[in-house]
């Protein structure tokens, strides 16, 4: 049995973090075994919630038990999203090393959490800096926002051609595809772009913009990109699939009215989305 070891934030109520990852790669056919980074009823866009952080100490001797049952030789995968602070950095740092320690060619898909546009950074001191330096150059898959891989490149990205700029110095570092989200560009207002850049080429795709805003869509997107990835090996692809499942997971939601993520009740989407959306060829 081969699985993904997944390392992020857990949330009881709603879908965020492990909460929103773990099902979609779940529905798609894979093993996952997930690290949990805090333990909270439910995500912080609500004002209010009860938990607390898992400290690196725990989160180190649930993988060594899973290091002792075998499961680290057998990890064909790792994801990691938001890691809230230095600690959990260095915990995800460990992790890949001691995974590639046994199968080095484990594929690590980073979805780099800093901030976004409007709030801009969002995370403890020194977790932005950890991942631009330390955790990056690990990466196979690095999937940041705009926001994110202005920070990560060093340029302001404002237009397509910033964004394969950026895309290439970091591919230049270690990562064999960057996957940039939410771009939102002036001549293409009303839709959201998303650009995959690779050896092979690079791709963008444009999607209808809805006018709901979801917490937990950059976590699903994430395990759903290293899904198609996984399945695929194939950059357009996997851009396609994962943007095509994701509108439709996010207008299901939309259509609903409802305030979390429809994970479950849309699931269809995963698997076979409603709107198909084909990249287009940039070079």
């Amino acid at each position: 049995m081969q699985g993904i070891l997944s390392i992020q934030s857990h949330v009881t109520y709603g879908h965020v973090g492990n909460s929103a990852a773990v099902f979609p790669l779940q529905r798609l056919g894979f093993e996952v075994w997930p690290i949990m980074t805090v333990l909270f009823s439910n995500h912080t866009g609500y004002g209010a919630f009860r938990g607390r952080p898992v400290g690196a100490d725990w989160q180190r001797e649930i993988l060594a038990g899973l290091e002792e049952r075998g499961a680290l030789a057998r990890t064909r995968a790792l994801l990691s999203g938001y890691l809230g602070d230095p600690a959990t950095a260095e915990v995800v740092i460990e992790a890949v090393e001691r995974v590639r320690s046994h199968r080095p060619d484990a594929v690590y898909a980073c979805d780099p959490v800093i901030g976004d546009d409007g709030r801009g950074v969002f995370v403890r001191p020194g977790v932005p800096e950890l991942l631009r330096d330390r955790v990056l150059p690990l990466a196979t898959i690095v999937k940041p926002n705009r926001f994110e891989l202005s920070f990560l490149s060093g340029i302001e990205v404002r237009t397509i051609e910033d964004a394969l700029e950026a895309a290439a110095r970091l591919r230049a570092r270690g990562p064999r595809l960057v996957v940039v989200t939410s771009l939102a560009l002036p001549d293409h207002e009303g839709m959201l772009g998303m650009l995959a850049d690779s050896a092979e080429g690079s791709w963008l795709v444009w999607t209808p913009r809805l006018p709901v805003v979801l917490n937990g869509t950059g976590d699903a997107f994430a395990a759903l990109l290293l899904g198609a990835w996984l399945s695929t090996g194939d950059p357009e692809a996997a851009l396609g699939r994962t943007a095509s499942a994701m509108f439709g997971l996010v207008e299901a939601t939309w259509k609903a009215g409802a305030r979390e993520l429809l994970l479950v009740a849309a699931q269809n989407e995963i698997v076979e989305p409603t709107h198909r959306f084909r990249p287009t060829r940039l070079r």
